[in-house]
């Protein structure tokens, strides 16, 4: 089931997020306050996925500018096509808004399933800039942006 992130979620969420970056480096720097990461003041909508047991399996948000972030699902859960689930339900909430929605992706070797996951899905390459921020070995990330509109 996809529903409205709850504040009572949170913890969950964090704990799913850790176990997402142990597998996959994601996020790419593991953040301070991780419950703040995952609600920031800039945070327009947010969803989970749950399984049957009321578990976060996963998590999505648009941010101000209606940027797609913070996708993520739990090792354990994938193949579950959650992931395309929850960016359906942003989509929706783009198009209702009448927004196009954006999103960027570090370009490294980790992220290649990203790439092809959003590629496939209708999303497309806009540009390549380098982040603001850094990755953990203090090197420049150079992020790849996408944007997907409401008719799509």
């Amino acid at each position: 089931m996809i529903r409205l992130r709850q504040p009572a979620d949170l913890e969950r969420c964090v704990a799913v997020l850790r176990a997402v970056h142990e597998a996959d480096g994601y996020p790419l720097n593991w953040p301070a306050d991780p419950i703040r990461w995952l609600a920031p003041e800039i945070e327009l909508c947010s969803w989970v996925a749950t399984g049957t047991d009321g578990e976060v399996l996963g998590h999505v948000a648009v941010h101000r500018d209606a940027e797609l972030s913070r996708l993520f699902v739990a090792p354990a859960a994938r193949r579950r096509s959650l992931a395309g689930r929850l960016v359906g339900v942003a989509r929706e909430w783009a198009a209702g808004n009448g927004r196009t929605l954006t999103l960027n992706v570090p370009e490294d070797e980790r992220r290649t399933g990203a790439v092809a996951f959003y590629e496939a899905t209708g999303w497309r390459h806009t540009h390549t800039a380098v982040a603001d921020w850094t990755g953990p070995d203090g090197r420049p990330v150079r992020l790849r942006h996408y944007a997907i509109g409401p008719d799509r």
